[in-house]
């Protein structure tokens, strides 16, 4: 009898870690899918602090920050030789 007793004790330990195995493993896959949700919800906020980023640039364009002064004084020459322009053709109208 004594074989049977540490084999039904083996089988015991088995079937424990079996059962801690698959509780294991249930809360690993819980665990992905929260990872996996989060991954999604990163992606979504880093698009949206990409177009943030990228409004904000524009704005510091047209606003003349030091980075884009060149830039911004290019742009204002630009329009105001297009309204001189724009003058001009209408003065050669009258």
């Amino acid at each position: 009898m004594n074989h049977f007793d540490t084999l039904e004790e083996k089988i015991v330990q088995l079937l424990n870690k079996l059962k801690d195995n698959h509780l294991l493993i249930n809360n690993l896959k819980n665990e992905v899918k929260e990872l996996e949700q989060s991954k999604v919800d990163f992606k979504a906020q880093i698009s949206q602090l990409k177009s943030d980023n990228d409004s904000l640039k524009i704005a510091n364009s047209l606003l003349g920050s030091n980075e884009s002064k060149a830039i911004s004084k290019r742009k204002i020459n630009s329009i105001i030789k297009e309204v001189d322009f724009c003058i001009n053709h209408l003065s050669e109208i009258k």
